[in-house]
Protein backbone atom coordinates (compact mmCIF):
# COMPACT_ATOMS: atom_id res chain seq x y z
CA UNK A 1 0.00 0.00 0.00
CA UNK A 2 2.94 2.37 0.51
CA UNK A 3 4.16 4.86 3.06
CA UNK A 4 1.73 7.03 5.02
CA UNK A 5 1.73 10.71 4.02
CA UNK A 6 3.32 11.89 7.26
CA UNK A 7 6.32 9.64 6.62
CA UNK A 8 7.43 11.34 3.39
CA UNK A 9 9.86 14.27 3.15
CA UNK A 10 8.10 15.79 0.13
CA UNK A 11 4.93 16.58 2.09
CA UNK A 12 6.88 18.64 4.62
CA UNK A 13 8.83 20.42 1.90
CA UNK A 14 5.63 21.36 0.05
CA UNK A 15 4.10 22.68 3.28
CA UNK A 16 7.26 24.70 4.02
CA UNK A 17 7.29 26.08 0.47
CA UNK A 18 3.65 27.12 0.89
CA UNK A 19 4.45 28.90 4.17
CA UNK A 20 7.44 30.59 2.55
CA UNK A 21 5.35 31.77 -0.41
CA UNK A 22 2.62 33.10 1.88
CA UNK A 23 5.21 34.91 4.00
CA UNK A 24 6.86 36.57 1.02
CA UNK A 25 3.47 37.45 -0.47
CA UNK A 26 2.41 38.97 2.84
CA UNK A 27 5.56 41.05 3.14
CA UNK A 28 5.08 42.43 -0.36
CA UNK A 29 1.30 42.86 -0.25
CA UNK A 30 0.55 44.02 3.31
CA UNK A 31 0.92 47.69 4.08
CA UNK A 32 0.50 47.61 7.85
CA UNK A 33 3.23 46.89 10.34
CA UNK A 34 1.21 44.14 12.04
CA UNK A 35 0.59 42.36 8.73
CA UNK A 36 4.27 42.52 7.91
CA UNK A 37 5.10 41.12 11.35
CA UNK A 38 2.76 38.15 10.83
CA UNK A 39 4.30 37.52 7.41
CA UNK A 40 7.75 37.50 8.96
CA UNK A 41 6.56 34.89 11.44
CA UNK A 42 5.38 32.74 8.52
CA UNK A 43 8.91 32.92 7.11
CA UNK A 44 10.33 31.74 10.44
CA UNK A 45 7.80 28.88 10.50
CA UNK A 46 8.80 27.81 6.99
CA UNK A 47 12.48 27.76 7.94
CA UNK A 48 11.75 25.77 11.10
CA UNK A 49 9.61 23.24 9.25
CA UNK A 50 12.31 22.74 6.60
CA UNK A 51 14.98 22.28 9.24
CA UNK A 52 12.93 19.77 11.22
CA UNK A 53 11.93 17.81 8.11
CA UNK A 54 15.50 17.46 6.88
CA UNK A 55 16.60 16.63 10.42
CA UNK A 56 14.01 13.86 10.73
CA UNK A 57 14.66 12.22 7.38
CA UNK A 58 18.39 12.70 6.78
CA UNK A 59 20.29 12.99 10.09
CA UNK A 60 20.89 10.26 12.63
CA UNK A 61 21.17 12.57 15.65
CA UNK A 62 17.71 14.12 16.07
CA UNK A 63 18.76 16.57 18.79
CA UNK A 64 20.82 18.81 16.49
CA UNK A 65 17.90 20.02 14.37
CA UNK A 66 15.67 20.39 17.39
CA UNK A 67 18.20 22.69 19.05
CA UNK A 68 18.33 24.85 15.92
CA UNK A 69 14.53 25.06 15.81
CA UNK A 70 14.45 26.11 19.47
CA UNK A 71 17.00 28.80 18.62
CA UNK A 72 14.79 29.98 15.71
CA UNK A 73 11.77 30.08 18.05
CA UNK A 74 13.75 32.21 20.50
CA UNK A 75 14.73 34.60 17.72
CA UNK A 76 11.13 34.79 16.57
CA UNK A 77 9.94 35.63 20.08
CA UNK A 78 12.55 38.37 20.43
CA UNK A 79 11.63 39.73 17.00
CA UNK A 80 7.95 39.87 17.93
CA UNK A 81 8.66 41.67 21.19
CA UNK A 82 10.85 44.30 19.54
CA UNK A 83 8.57 44.76 16.52
CA UNK A 84 5.46 45.17 18.66
CA UNK A 85 7.17 47.73 20.88
CA UNK A 86 8.25 49.68 17.79
CA UNK A 87 4.72 49.42 16.37
CA UNK A 88 3.23 50.77 19.60
CA UNK A 89 5.71 53.66 19.62
CA UNK A 90 4.92 54.48 15.99
CA UNK A 91 1.18 54.37 16.67
CA UNK A 92 1.54 56.72 19.65
CA UNK A 93 3.40 59.27 17.52
CA UNK A 94 1.56 58.99 14.19
CA UNK A 95 -1.86 57.51 15.16
CA UNK A 96 -1.50 54.97 12.33
CA UNK A 97 0.34 51.75 11.56
CA UNK A 98 0.05 52.00 7.78
CA UNK A 99 3.48 52.20 6.18
CA UNK A 100 2.43 54.76 3.56
CA UNK A 101 1.60 57.30 6.27
CA UNK A 102 4.98 56.94 7.97
CA UNK A 103 6.97 59.14 5.63
CA UNK A 104 9.42 60.65 8.08
CA UNK A 105 10.83 58.57 10.87
CA UNK A 106 13.34 60.46 12.97
CA UNK A 107 15.45 58.57 15.47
Amino acid sequence: MGQPLYDRLEIYLVAAAFLLAMGIFGLVWRRTLIGMLISGELLFAAASLNLMAFNRFTVRDQAVGQVFVLFIMGLAAAEVAIALSITIAVYRNYRSVKTEELSELNG
